[in-house]
């Protein structure tokens, strides 16, 4: 009789047992199979922009940061759900708690949009001379929610994505040869011909001037007291502060060895006597 009563007992429950058994069983494959094609994902999408070097490893690293863990999601509710877990209740709650972190983190999430569009269009990169967001300076890293800048006088300046998409950027070093900018005055009393010979000499001899193109130096205003001359020398970009800081100063003294005034504003005044 006892032995009667123990084999009902173990028939009784040896279904579920095996039930909880083959639950375990498909949660653990469906656990490593998820993570298997999770990381599979990822690294397929990090591929993509190592195949493509115009493609940004960083923004694709986080595309497939994204797709890993999605997938990972559906993994645990697809676990839970094999324990019979109501997993509705829990999606619904995982999306509330979405919508409450989007809106808390409104600028957090304006950053990362910002930090997409910047990686996807790539107005600069990593290494150019930028101005952006009012400040100039080297591009060292950028990232999903910052750009990092290192100014001329060694300043760290970590900038947010949303304070630069959107407003007006300026490459500095896009393009490999620049044109730098200067304007020079001599006096009306002096020969243009002679100044320009003069300037024309100076960027000849510089070791950073480009002879292809050649630099521009023409008349460009009749000031009040001067006849300025615009001067636009070639160079290649990481050239350009150099001929930018050196050539004002050779351009003076070669007017001066050739006794070219170089004028500065003159006031007339005239007294008039009343008693005479």
């Amino acid at each position: 009789m006892e032995d009667f009563i123990a084999s009902l007992d173990v028939n009784q429950y040896l279904p579920a047992a095996l039930a909880w058994a083959t639950n375990i069983l498909l949660a653990l494959l469906i656990l490593i199979v998820g993570v298997f094609i999770a990381g599979k994902a990822y690294k397929a999408m990090v591929s993509i922009a190592n195949r493509y070097p115009q493609l940004d490893d960083t923004l694709f690293k986080f595309f497939g940061s994204v797709v890993r863990y999605t997938i990972l999601a559906f993994v645990g509710i697809a676990v839970l759900n094999r324990f019979g877990v109501q997993t509705a209740s829990i999606i619904a709650l995982l999306g509330a708690a979405g919508l409450a972190v989007g809106l808390a983190l409104q600028g957090t999430l304006s950053n990362l949009a910002a930090g997409v569009m910047l990686l996807i269009f790539r107005p600069y990169k990593v290494g150019d001379f930028v101005d952006a967001a009012g400040k100039f300076g080297k591009v060292t890293e950028v990232d999903m929610f910052t750009t990092i800048l290192q100014t001329f006088d060694n300043q760290h300046i970590i900038i947010p994505n949303s304070q630069i998409w959107g407003e007006q950027i300026i490459n500095h070093s896009h393009h490999p040869i620049r044109g730098v900018d200067m304007t020079f005055g001599v006096a009306y009393g002096e020969n243009t011909d002679a100044a320009r010979a003069v300037i024309d000499k100076v960027l000849a001899n510089h070791p950073h001037v480009l002879k292809d193109p050649a630099p521009f130096v023409e008349v460009e205003t009749l000031n009040d007291s001067s006849v300025d001359f615009i001067v636009r020398p070639f160079c290649h970009g990481e050239h350009y502060f150099d001929v930018r800081y050196t050539v004002p100063e050779l351009i003076k003294k070669a007017l001066d060895e050739a006794n070219i005034e170089i004028p500065f504003p003159h006031r007339k005044v005239i007294v008039v006597n009343e008693s005479a």
